[in-house]
């Protein structure tokens, strides 16, 4: 094999670029994937069921919020992190999810938005994976439109009251806490919600075709009484929920890429061990035309979201910059494993082969925190000064 891959996809020599922490961290995260979470992962998808076994061990391995500074976490830089996400998603998209939405987007605004009582108590549980975290945004009638959300919250003195619902809530079922938000008079606010309370009802979205080694849940909240310590004192209505899915989107970019370069090895080595008129399938220059255009375009992902990262470190990176990340990296590795869906033929359509697994996958990656039409339009009002939302 050519000396572009180590042992993935490498054209642009990103590898040399690396530190040598940041290579021990990817091939520590590696090793740990294919001996803890690869042999789980098919039994995981058919059964739709999360592998729960794993939180610990993810938790051990400073998996939860690596990038975050303090309370015994590891203070990653943001290589390092998203090279953790293109692992876990190497192996599934519903691995990355887990990790992502326990650091991004629980860990992240508790860290961010949190006090210090509420920092000292949830961060080291849900960093160790003692305690598993989901983030209520999303509604049914919201999508795209998150503004729009219809669950509120009434100041009734001594306590919150809190009324609504949340759909499509990833780690949902296997949560002991949820960053709620809700409506107030004054805006919306951010909440911390332990799920085991009073009117409180969890329901496990059955039946999906995509994601399901990944739990998705509907909330539902029916006059939850809420202590005033609920609240997480420094948001800033619907701009600090968007601080977070910038942190998850970020994750996304880097971690679709992995779930892309997966496909394409397992496609470059089925073609190379396929006869097909007595020769094999990669010496046809239609297979070898499909090799290249994936490893370009899984090169200008990788080239586009380290460059990002060194952005990001530098405190410098815009919401315009992620949404046009996770727009071309989860469009790039769609496209990459319905291609090479396509290489492997019948074979494709059988989970011995993960192509199709990541491709199912990754029907969902596209529409989630932010549609690929969305992250265009964020894109178009950042070049024109003209928002098409509205």
């Amino acid at each position: 094999m050519s000396t572009f891959f180590h042992p993935y996809p490498d054209f642009a020599e990103i590898q040399s670029l690396l530190s040598l922490e940041q290579k021990q961290i990817q091939n520590s995260v590696r090793e740990f994937v294919q001996k803890e979470i690869e042999p789980l992962i098919v039994e995981s998808y058919r059964k739709e069921s999360f592998p729960i076994s794993i939180l610990s061990k993810m938790g051990a391995m400073g998996l939860m919020g690596p990038n975050l500074v303090g309370y015994g976490l590891p203070g990653m830089d943001s290589i390092s992190y998203g090279l953790v996400m293109k692992e876990l998603e190497r192996c599934d998209s519903g691995i990355r999810s887990a990790a992502s939405v326990q650091g991004a987007l629980v860990m992240f605004p508790i860290h961010a938005f949190g006090t210090e009582e509420q920092k000292s108590f949830w961060l080291p549980r849900l960093a160790k994976g003692q305690s598993v975290g989901c983030f209520g945004l999303s509604e049914s009638e919201g999508g795209s439109d998150p503004g729009a959300m219809k669950t509120v919250v009434q100041d009734s003195g001594d306590h919150y009251l809190l009324q609504g619902s949340k759909m499509w809530i990833t780690n949902g079922n296997l949560a002991e806490i949820a960053v709620v938000w809700a409506r107030m008079v004054e805006g919306i606010r951010g909440f911390l919600v332990p799920l085991d309370l009073e009117g409180v009802q969890v329901i496990k979205m059955q039946n999906k075709l995509s994601l399901r080694a990944s739990v998705t849940s509907e909330l539902i909240f029916d006059r939850v009484k809420l202590p005033k310590s609920a609240l997480l004192p420094k948001t800033e209505g619907l701009k600090s929920a968007l601080q977070c899915l910038n942190q998850a989107r970020f994750g996304i970019a880097w971690g679709v890429i992995g779930a892309a370069e997966a496909c394409y090895l397992e496609a470059l080595n089925f073609a190379k061990n396929r006869i097909l008129f007595k020769k094999p399938l990669t010496s046809f220059q239609l297979v070898q035309r499909k090799l290249a255009i994936m490893a370009t375009q899984i090169t200008q992902a990788q080239l586009l979201v380290f460059r990002l990262s060194q952005i990001k470190d530098q405190k410098k990176i815009q919401p315009a910059q992620v949404s046009m990340a996770k727009q071309v990296c989860v469009q790039m590795a769609l496209d990459v494993a319905r291609t090479c869906r396509d290489i492997l033929g019948a074979n494709g359509i059988m989970d011995e082969y993960k192509t199709m697994r990541h491709m199912a996958n990754l029907e969902t990656v596209y529409t989630y925190e932010g549609t690929n039409d969305i992250h265009l339009l964020v894109l178009g009002q950042e070049i024109t000064g003209t928002p098409a939302f509205n």
